[in-house]
């Protein structure tokens, strides 16, 4: 099996193309080696791969510089996703591609389902939206789309690295408490999908083709910002780095960015655990197995 993984420097990349070498040749590409931005050299590329399997965690995932940067969020994660299905459709592959919470206004209160109604609130949720409903518009193609949630590793330029700095500068810190998601392992993430490909054996591509459609794909459970961060400084293993003696909630008004935020996006996952009996542990046990 020939998988093509693109975005491999990222959180989610990173962890997919560990994984996924049990599964067979993995080609492993980012930029410079493709911008998707520029749609016919990302066809050039599937088709010179031919890949079986297309694994898509790549994104323009700025959220505040994409309310300025909108023509560029829309291709790269609305017009791009749709152009791989495309492809992958010519040969009779399958794609994979990654959504966000952010897809939704976050004014439900409790966990989303797939079938609720998706309204996003700033552009990079307008864009990731975009590109869902063009994967899914290719009729007939082999397309699977797991949306997550607040994707963390400790890599660096992720909101559990950040913490940990914080941590290491700051005596007291003000974390926000009115955004609530479901805090998701990329390596959790990674081996899950991993999984979902090992179950169809020597037919990966007729389970995949059986399965199409959308899921939810996070850690089980929710938390706010602030409690996130308050359990990584708790699971820190070098605390006698850490300066901070007080943590603070805060509210995300006190913070000014360009991009609101859904206040509540945590995502129900009950649809791709009874299909593929795959569940995500709970995020704080995820952290402590991230934490060591």
């Amino acid at each position: 099996m020939r998988i093509l993984l693109i975005g491999k420097n990222g959180q989610l990349g990173w962890e997919l193309q560990r994984t996924c070498m049990t599964l067979g040749e993995v080609i492993a590409v980012d930029y410079p080696q493709v911008d998707i931005s520029q749609i016919n050299a990302l066809r050039d590329l599937i088709q010179t791969v031919k890949p079986h399997i297309l694994l898509n965690p790549a994104a323009y995932t700025n959220v505040d510089k994409a309310e300025n940067e909108v023509d560029l969020a829309r291709v790269v994660n609305g017009v791009a996703p749709g152009v791989m299905a495309e492809e992958m459709k010519k040969l009779g592959g399958a794609l994979i591609h990654y959504s966000t919470d952010y897809v939704f206004a976050g004014d439900k209160g409790i966990a989303y389902f797939e079938t609720d109604t998706a309204n996003p609130i700033n552009e990079y949720g307008i864009s990731k939206l975009e590109g869902e409903q063009a994967v899914l518009g290719v009729v007939d193609g082999i397309s699977l789309i797991f949306r997550t949630s607040w994707v963390y590793s400790l890599r660096i330029g992720g909101f559990v690295n950040k913490v940990l700095g914080w941590a290491r500068q700051q005596e007291v810190m003000r974390i926000v408490d009115d955004q609530t998601g479901s805090p998701t392992w990329a390596r959790m993430l990674a081996e899950a999908t991993a999984q979902v490909i090992a179950r169809g054996g020597n037919d990966s591509l007729a389970y995949l083709q059986q399965h199409s459609g959308l899921y939810h794909l996070a850690g089980a459970g929710a938390a706010s910002r602030y409690e996130w961060a308050c359990e990584v400084i708790e699971r820190d293993p070098n605390k006698e780095e850490q300066v901070v003696r007080q943590i603070l909630p805060a509210k995300s008004q006190e913070f000014p960015n360009p991009a609101h935020r859904p206040v509540y996006s945590a995502l129900d996952c009950s649809k791709f655990e009874k299909t593929f009996g795959i569940p995500l542990p709970d995020w704080k046990i995820s952290i402590r197995l991230l934490m060591g």
